[in-house]
């Protein structure tokens, strides 16, 4: 997944284990070069842009409290940007939408960081993956509280949608210089800035060597003038180092009496108590969000170093789990918040004491959540539950009862320390696949995602009344179709335990399951189709290892279903919008149009020739017409036919082609709105043709561009110029015309 922006330049080379690490200041959207004004914005888009409102949905990583600025805080997520709180509305402000499709893996963040003295200053690390085929991560601060930045590329990998991503912070400004910030890697260990960021170095005597394979430095953290850092990559063992410290930044050496042992084998989150000079270290044996059955929370009295463990429950037997989120009361000194993770028989939960660790309290045992504002926390049940994955919880410092933990889904928060509710307003993580904008009825979009299966949006303003869509309950969405001549008959697969598919007989508000499914769907779900009359359906099989098994045939809404032989393996089946016996497919194996006649018994070729070997192409069907087929081929461009696929002609109007929809045509045109993601005069943002694809008309901006969003785009066949967009990691972005 690949687009083009005139304004990347290329990363320096290097290896940060080498004595200097420096990084490459770049213009991007928002991002400035070092040294240079902070200037205007783009020119205002033609569209106004905000969510479809869903709520969260993704896994908040972290959450900072600025201690001099009341009402200032920051979140930062997995996979899906950063955040600013703006509390008189209430709200989270996205401030990373600006990243364009050509920087992708810089939307999840590894870390956040604010300087205490000055609460405009803002500091991120940015990487959503340090596999070999990511590209190296970026640093970005900000002296307008995120509005906007000034960039500069790493010559390293971060990894923030990956094993860890919950520990932290791995960034840290030094309380002793704040031109002076320390980062720290996975697989390069432990970066210095003397610069704020504008240039960085590997750290001179920071004794552990990096580990290609481990966590690296999980946790950084300052008392007083004293900075210390967690290392991931111990062995559990009596003689293993887990924790560093420095008094001159430049000499690291192991802190004196730490725990060791599987119940403290990586620290996971660190907070001080600056009163009491004390500092709370929370350990587990794995680095999580999953896998973790072992932990303990430790005390270390840095005035005399003396540890004491104040673990609050010893993990064990079949509740085996481990700790991680770590948060001081600002107002009182003693007091601390940890989180449980992984902790799947008993349920997670935050433990709080108010005596320095001496007792604790769960403060799951009487909370009440309230989580009418975001229905599908649910999940299916007549309650939800507390929460899952959580490794991240912060104290307001100017509210002692205003405690928020992160989830894997969403942000809870108290003011009372007994209800809770979603925190979430603004804040949308959702990673979607599927969009569909049905010609009638009550909801204006249908979606499917990632994580949180399929919604029936009633309202796009508010998350969906029915929450989840269940019977079956889906995790992940893996197709979506609807009846062009019968809309309100739509059917839907996923991953799930109980069913991987079922129909819907009034446009997507409830569901019938399948009566059977082939065995393979269990294992390999894929996409489906429904012929124009909603009486035939073909679903495609596809592993999550990319293996692809027959597709299958159904005229009984699932009831049975026989396998079509000449139909290729894995391919997404597309249904003719007029003609109830025709479907097609693409072979991006062969570069094939595939079609049956005879309601998906057969499939014969048609057009060939055309690009091939890429699984992301995406077949659209136009609506109402017969036989108009386009065919995004993202770099190698648009093709569309008029024939029902057996010539297809490029459309030389644009250079890449990610993924195409339509919607409701303009006053006096002949030919429906199309929209696509694609590149336009060397320039790759979403576009609306009111003419067929002869002109096109950007309607984002550089200010909008949310990463990467080739999966699906829809424009409202009720309204002209309305456009859905799916995004991964920043949610459903909703377009109107300005």
């Amino acid at each position: 997944m690949h687009g083009s922006h005139p304004s990347r330049r290329a990363v320096l080379a290097g290896s940060a284990a080498a004595a200097a690490l420096v990084g490459l200041p770049s213009v991007q959207g928002r991002a400035q070069a070092a040294g240079s004004a902070v200037g205007a914005a783009t020119a205002a888009s033609p569209y106004n842009w905000r969510n479809v409102f869903i709520g969260g949905t993704g896994f908040v990583t972290g959450v900072v409290f600025h201690p001099a600025a009341r009402g200032l805080a920051y979140a930062r997520t997995d996979m899906g940007g950063a955040y600013r709180w703006d509390d008189s509305a209430a709200r989270w402000i996205p401030l990373l939408d600006w990243l364009s499709q050509d920087d992708q893996n810089l939307l999840g963040v590894e870390s956040l960081a604010i300087d205490p003295a000055k609460p405009d200053r803002l500091y991120l690390a940015l990487g959503t993956y340090a596999q070999s085929w990511a590209d190296n991560g970026a640093f970005l601060r900000s002296d307008d509280r995120g509005a906007t930045w000034t960039r500069t590329n790493l010559s390293v990998k971060l990894g923030s949608n990956e094993d860890g991503r919950g520990t932290g912070e791995r960034l840290l400004v030094d309380p002793r210089n704040s031109d002076t910030l320390w980062l720290g890697t996975r697989h390069d260990g432990l970066l210095k800035s003397t610069d704020r960021g504008a240039t960085w170095a590997a750290a001179p005597g920071f004794p552990p060597k990096p580990n290609a394979s481990g966590q690296g430095i999980t946790v950084l953290v300052a008392a007083k003038r004293t900075l210390y850092a967690g290392w991931g990559d111990g062995d559990g063992t009596s003689s293993a180092t887990t924790l560093y410290s420095t008094t001159d930044g430049t000499k690291w050496v192991p802190v004196a009496g730490q725990p060791s042992g599987p119940a403290a084998k990586m620290p996971m989150r660190a907070a001080y108590d600056s009163r009491a000079k004390e500092l709370y270290v929370t350990y587990a044996n794995a680095p999580g969000p999953n896998g973790q059955s072992n932990g303990s929370v430790r005390k270390l009295a840095v005035t005399t170093g003396t540890w004491t463990d104040v673990t609050p429950v010893k993990p064990g037997g079949a509740d085996g789990f481990g700790y991680s989120g770590a948060a001081v009361d600002a107002q009182r000194s003693g007091t601390v918040v940890v989180t449980t993770n992984n902790r799947w028989s008993s349920g997670d939960t935050l433990f709080r004491t108010t005596d320095g660790g001496r007792t604790w309290t769960s403060l799951k045992d009487s909370a009440t959540i309230d989580v009418s504002e975001t229905p599908y926390l649910k999940w299916g049940k007549a309650a939800p539950t507390f929460g899952w994955w959580i490794q991240m919880a912060a104290i307001d410092p100017f509210d002692s009862q205003h405690i928020v933990y992160g989830t894997g889904a969403t942000l809870y928060g108290t003011r009372d320390l007994k209800k809770w509710a979603p925190q979430i307003r603004g804040l949308e993580e959702t990673s979607v696949l599927f969009l569909i904008s049905p010609p009638t009825g009550q909801a204006h979009l249908l979606s499917g995602s990632r994580d949180i299966g399929t919604l029936y949006h009633d309202r796009l303003t508010s998350s969906p009344a029915g929450g989840l869509a269940t019977n079956p309950l889906f995790t992940t969405a893996t197709g979506l179709a609807q009846a062009a001549n019968k809309p309100s008959y739509v059917v839907r697969t996923g991953t799930g335990d109980n069913g991987n598919g079922a129909y819907s007989n009034d446009g997507g508000q409830t569901w019938t399951p399948f009566k059977s499914q082939p065995s393979i769907a269990k294992e390999a779900p894929g996409p489906i189709a429904t012929t124009a009359d909603g009486s035939v359906l073909v679903w495609s099989f596809i592993h999550w290892d990319a293996t692809k098994h027959p597709t299958q045939r159904s005229t009984d809404n699932g009831a049975t279903w026989s396998e079509i032989s000449s139909f290729p393996a894995g391919a997404t089946p597309v249904a003719d919008p007029t003609d109830p016996k025709v479907l097609y497919t693409f072979d991006t194996a062969t570069g094939k149009l595939l079609a049956s006649t005879d309601k998906g018994l057969t499939f014969a070729a048609r057009a060939t020739g055309l690009p091939s070997g890429d699984g992301g192409y995406q077949l659209a069907a136009a609506p109402g017409r017969s036989g108009d087929l386009w065919l995004s081929t993202k770099g190698n461009g648009l093709f569309r036919s008029t024939d029902g696929g057996k010539s297809f002609t490029k459309i030389t109007s644009c250079q890449a082609s990610y993924t195409l929809g339509f919607g409701a045509a303009a006053d006096g045109a002949s030919f429906l709105s199309v929209y696509q993601v694609a590149t336009v005069g060397g320039v790759t943002g979403v576009y609306r043709s009111d003419d067929a694809a002869k002109t096109w008309l950007r309607i984002n901006d550089d200010e909008h561009q949310w990463a990467w969003i080739g999966q699906a785009i829809t424009g409202d066949p009720r309204v002209y110029g309305q456009v859905y967009l799916a995004t991964n990691g920043r949610g459903i972005q909703f377009g109107q015309p300005a």
